[in-house]
């Protein structure tokens, strides 16, 4: 406690004693610490407020309720109640996901702030996260602009940007406003930052950190406020215009602040804890460096900790326009070392080159879907070592599993004679704010336990033993298998069911499409992708007529409802596939078909992929049965296929015959291929007949 002055924390039972010793306390007061530190409270003072707030459920939420909600919401986010910084949060789309997330987030939650309890939200998706600064003295409220903090991985900010130069003037208007509007409504009196999610023109609640937050340093170079004196001047009472704070400060340039942390990033995007003793420091001239250390070459020396956060540095950089702000961010973090540590700097220089960040086509889970394609655009990246195993010559036939990274031992699932299967999880790590699973390399039996709950560890750093035998549960696993080239009936039905779509056995309907000079729907999918690369959606529906034929005839003569569809890669890219099936009804548009689209299109919005489509079809199907809907109007797929325009790369390829609704999605691509017979045409002949223009044969369309 420095002299006069008390605790820089969000802690209000610090708040209230540093008050009751006649210490200045160094922060909001206690009833602000109290709404805003308790997620569900800051988001009932933000409804009281007037600022829109996204639907979540209003406690402590059990598994029962979380999937009521995701039944209705379809994707959602679980949140710790008493969190922030990333920490107890998982984004959950499917019912299967739900329990292990709520039970993670849990123990995530009460690691961090001793509080296990959770709640659910509405997932925006697409959103990019828009944070206002705030700074009020108990009657006036104002606000220093905002901060763009959109690109970040599993929800800890990596980059942020003042102001946000990507919004519309007037939206950013009325965030600006919806944040002074909260402060004053709880008498604000300190800095703090009013957390936003933006869709369009559509914006949300997050939380308000009431503090001075790891991102300030954006906001003091574009309004030249030291954030800092500020807070501590309204600590000791002064009013906002003492402060010179008559109104919200002009703006002069853009910033950017790119977080440097000791971690490596893994092939596939993958954060890795690291740690270790620095050796030595570089900075680049001419910009801020802000450090644990006054001077950044003190650090020189420093032994890193596991029980701390990985942040090493804060590298800010100030410029009068974004593309110059970026270059010269780029350079600055390609001039920084920290020898002996491993940092993330390649990978955010790699990032801030990316065309889509420096054009602003980014949301909250951007760097997380092109995680890996940035992390092999990076040169010279150094990737952590698994570290899982290795064999003590000490103790013959014993295996040391060891800590893949630097961390602290959250949980040990295991004791001495404890026997565990291959892959089981034997311990928890907790690093990066984040849980890490630590599993057995062999079956076995633990002889020794070398830590305990708490106890930091470097990388490599012994946990346990393992002597490798045939355990219990093993054996018991191996007898029920039984011979194990014996082909289950379970198993046979299975690939009984999955060989009617497949080309080997449906040869007369394969010899037909060859005989007109076609080719079938997977032999098209399968020239264009990655041997073996397909993950096919719904290979085993049906079309919707179970009221007309058998479900034997259904599935002999509609195999994937006439669509074969899926995520695939090219050349070792991820994109989404879809190929019409004109041997099933004639490439028509049926019920479940069209769900099957319906769910291609959303994962390529989640996840930036590219599209591929082959069109081949006659249009919407009449004869599905098994519908309950009215005139169609259920169907989405062409709603969800506009929503992709311009956001990814769309190619539709078509042969022979297109018509009617498999037209208007081909007409939808960026790019379409065509061969020389193709006919493509909104109306077939069907249509062209009933509106009285005459009988056309489908080769004059």
């Amino acid at each position: 406690v420095h002299p006069g002055y008390g605790f820089l924390s969000e802690n209000p039972a610090l708040a209230r004693a540093c008050r009751e010793a006649d210490l200045t306390f160094v922060g909001p007061g206690v009833h602000q610490l109290e709404t805003f530190g308790d997620k569900l409270r800051g988001r009932a003072a933000a409804e009281a407020a007037g600022v829109p707030v996204l639907a979540a459920t209003s406690g402590a939420t059990d598994l029962a309720s979380a999937e009521a909600f995701l039944d209705e919401h379809g994707a959602l986010m679980v949140k710790a109640v008493a969190g922030g910084g990333g920490r107890g949060m998982r984004i959950v789309t499917e019912r299967g996901q739900l329990a292990e997330a709520l039970a993670a987030c849990a123990r995530e939650a009460e690691l961090a702030f001793g509080d296990p309890a959770v709640y659910v939200e509405e997932l925006l998706v697409g959103a990019r996260h828009i944070e206002v600064q705030i700074a009020g003295d108990g009657d006036r409220v104002e606000h220093l602009h905002e901060r763009d903090c959109t690109l970040q991985r599993r929800r800890q900010k990596v980059v942020e940007t003042a102001p946000a130069w990507t919004l519309p003037a007037e939206l950013r208007v009325r965030l600006q406003d919806a944040a002074v509007r909260l402060g004053e409504h709880v008498g604000y009196d300190s800095v703090g930052t009013v957390e936003l999610l933006v869709e369009d023109d559509r914006f949300a609640f997050l939380e308000c950190n009431a503090r001075l937050q790891v991102e300030h340093t954006v906001t003091e170079e574009v309004t030249g406020v030291d954030l800092v004196r500020l807070q501590l001047g309204l600590a000791a009472g002064q009013r906002l215009g003492a402060l010179g704070l008559y109104s919200a400060p002009s703006l002069r340039g853009v910033a950017l602040q790119a977080r440097v942390l000791m971690e490596s990033v893994g092939p596939g995007g993958e954060p890795v804890p690291a740690g270790g003793r620095i050796t030595s420091v570089h900075v680049p001239d001419g910009v801020r460096v802000d450090t644990l250390a006054e001077d950044p070459g003190d650090l020189a020396g420093y032994r890193t900790s596991a029980r701390y956060d990985s942040l090493l540095a804060k590298v800010v950089v100030h410029a009068d326009e974004p593309a110059a702000l970026l270059d010269a961010a780029a350079r600055a973090l390609d001039d920084l070392r920290f020898e002996g540590v491993d940092t993330n700097a390649p990978f955010l220089a790699t990032l801030l080159r990316d065309p889509a960040v420096r054009s602003g086509e980014i949301d909250t889970v951007w760097l997380e879907a092109n995680g890996s394609r940035l992390a092999g655009a990076t040169e010279s990246l150094p990737v952590a070592e698994g570290g899982a195993t290795e064999l003590l010559p000490e103790q013959e036939g014993v295996l040391a599993v060891r800590a893949p990274m630097q961390g602290t031992v959250a949980a040990v699932d295991v004791a001495v004679g404890t026997e565990v299967l291959a892959g089981a999880t034997v311990a928890v790590l907790e690093a990066m704010k984040m849980e890490h699973l630590v599993v057995a390399p062999a079956s076995g039996v633990v002889r020794a336990v070398h830590v305990a709950v708490g106890d930091g560890v470097p990388a490599g750093h012994r946990l346990l033993d393992l002597e490798p035998a045939e355990v219990g549960a093993a054996a018991a696993q191996a007898e029920a298998d039984g011979d194990l080239d014996e082909v289950r009936a379970d198993l046979a039905e299975v690939r009984e069911r999955h060989a009617f779509g497949l080309d080997e056995h449906r040869p007369e309907a394969v010899e037909k499409r060859h005989r007109l000079g076609k080719r079938t729907a997977r032999e098209n999918v399968e020239d264009l992708i990655d041997p073996g690369s397909l993950i096919e959606y719904g290979p085993l529906v049906v079309a919707a007529q179970r009221k007309r034929r058998s479900i034997e005839e259904l599935r002999e003569k509609t195999p994937g409802d006439g669509l074969v569809a899926g995520i695939a890669t090219v050349g070792g890219h991820a994109v989404a596939v879809a190929s019409y099936d004109y041997t099933v009804l004639a490439g028509t548009q049926g019920l479940n078909n069209h769900r099957k689209k319906d769910r291609l299109f959303e994962i390529a919005e989640q996840q930036r992929l590219p599209l591929v489509f082959f069109t081949e079809g006659g249009g919407g199907r009449p004869g599905d049965t098994d519908g309950t809907g009215v005139a169609g109007l259920d169907c989405l797929a062409f709603h969800y296929m506009g929503r992709l325009s311009g956001l990814v790369p769309l190619v539709g390829v078509a042969s022979g015959r297109c018509f009617a609704g498999n037209a208007a999605l081909l007409g939808m691509c960026d790019v379409v291929i065509a061969t020389r017979d193709a006919n493509i045409g909104m109306g077939g002949p069907a249509m062209i007949e009933g509106g009285g223009l005459g009988v056309h044969r489908p080769e004059e369309i």
